[in-house]
């Protein structure tokens, strides 16, 4: 982690945007008190792994036709 000043951080933004591309924490300081934090906004690179919660969960077989009634009653306005 990397503590700079502001007046550091504004003529040096590009070094300190590339720094925080790589993974590193910057922080700006006023009157060496830290006020923000830069840090990457990079996806993380590894890919999630599908299928994790296979057989975990169980969605009913009607799940598609659950609540139909209700749902229609709702988009005709009727109040049944």
């Amino acid at each position: 982690m990397t503590i700079v000043n502001i007046h550091e951080a504004k003529t040096q933004l590009s070094r300190y945007v590339d720094q925080a591309a790589a993974g590193e924490e910057i922080i700006i300081a006023r009157s060496g008190k830290p006020v923000a934090r830069l840090v990457s906004l990079a996806t993380p690179t590894k890919p999630r792994t599908l299928g994790l919660g296979a057989g975990r969960f169980h969605l009913p077989k009607d799940l598609d036709q659950m609540a139909q009634e209700e749902i229609l009653r709702m988009f005709s306005g009727s109040a049944d």
